[in-house]
């Protein structure tokens, strides 16, 4: 069978993959990242809990299967314990793509929040490394500065590398931080 190689017009007319549901059909996806695992400590230390109680009936009735069992149990509870903080983290992302900062927060089974965020409007990206724990851990805070307010990204995971692959991804794109909104002019005061 001969081979033969598509030309840029078929390329152009087959469908781009979709990387999330919301992907317009000329956007490129550039950039996903998540907060750092440490935001499922709650969950994690309700789980290490249960697992812990479950040891008690044997210390009730110190038989071989009220050990085993209550530490099945005990498993079991810890899992469904911790399942809510990892669905949470793990389906909550941040995607840059060449025309827009995407921000999908999930939490727990039922509640999903979209910001959609024009890369345009962006003015600055900063980070926030703020104490021993996050200095440590390697996380911390994005602060994503715009017109219209700040948008705070808590607990990212390693925050000085995704700052500056933000920056860089709009730095790419031809975005510049102007002084004004495009369609506002200064204000200037009259001296009298």
């Amino acid at each position: 069978m001969v081979q033969q190689k598509k030309t840029a017009t078929q390329k152009a007319s087959e469908p781009r993959l979709k990387y999330f549901d919301d992907q317009l059909d000329d956007e490129e996806v550039l950039f996903v990242f998540r907060r750092h695992p440490v935001v499922m400590r709650r969950g994690l230390i309700l789980g290490m809990l249960a697992v812990l109680g479950g040891t008690i009936p044997a210390l009730l009735k110190p038989e071989f299967i009220y050990f085993y069992g209550g530490l099945g149990a005990g498993l079991l509870l810890g899992l469904v314990l911790f399942f809510p903080s990892w669905l949470s983290w793990y389906y909550s992302v941040f995607i840059v793509t060449n025309q827009r900062f995407i921000q999908i927060t999930q939490k727990g089974l039922f509640h999903r929040s979209v910001s959609d965020l024009g890369l345009q409007h962006i003015q600055t990206v900063n980070y926030e490394v703020n104490g021993l724990q996050e200095t440590i851990l390697g996380f911390g805070t994005i602060v994503i500065q715009t017109y219209m307010g700040d948008l705070f990204i808590r607990d990212v995971n390693h925050p000085a590398k995704t700052q500056k692959k933000v920056s860089d991804i709009m730095r790419k794109e031809g975005i510049v931080a102007a002084n004004y909104p495009q369609n506002m002019e200064p204000i200037e005061d009259e001296k009298t």
